[in-house]
C-alpha cells in the first residue's frame, strides 16, 4: 500500500519547537517532490513549505520563513520540518504531500496548486498553547 505518514505532531508552548517527519511507504520518494500544508479550524488549507526532487531549492510561506526548515533524507525515504519559534497561530493539522516529476527535479512544487500533488498524508495535529 503507498501511503505518506505523518508524526511528530503534539501540544507545545508559544516559542517551542517541533519537528514533523513524513515517511514513505510502499514507494520511494526518489522521484518525488514533496510539501508540507496545514489547516486549522474553520480555515482553509495552506501551503507550508516545499522542496525540490534532489532537495537543493525550497520555499516556504512568508509567515513561515525563518523559523521552518525543510529537508528531506533520501536515504530514511523521509521528509522533514524543523518548526521553531512556534507561535498559537501556527496550530493546525499538518499534511505532507508528494508531486510526481521531472519537473520538480531543480525546483519546488507549487503550494498553491493542490492538483500537482499525487499522494497526501492523513495528517498530524500540532497545538500551540500555553
Amino acid at each position: 500500500q503507498l501511503q505518506l505518514v505523518e508524526s511528530g505532531g503534539g501540544v507545545v508552548q508559544p516559542g517551542g519547537s517541533l519537528r514533523l517527519s513524513c515517511a514513505a511507504s510502499g514507494f520511494s520518494l526518489e522521484h518525488y517532490a514533496m510539501a508540507w500544508f496545514r489547516q486549522a479550524p474553520g480555515k482553509e488549507r495552506e501551503g507550508v513549505s516545499s522542496i525540490s526532487i534532489r532537495g537543493g531549492e525550497t520555499d516556504y510561506a512568508n509567515s513561515m520563513r525563518g523559523r521552518f526548515t525543510i529537508s528531506r533524507d533520501s536515504a530514511e525515504n523521509t521528509v522533514y520540518l524543523q518548526m521553531n519559534r512556534l507561535k498559537p497561530e501556527d496550530t493546525a493539522v499538518y499534511y505532507c504531500a508528494a508531486a510526481y516529476g521531472s519537473d520538480w527535479y531543480y525546483r519546488p512544487p507549487s503550494m498553491t496548486d493542490a492538483a500537482v500533488y499525487d499522494y497526501w498524508g492523513r495528517g498530524t495535529q500540532v497545538t500551540v498553547s500555553a
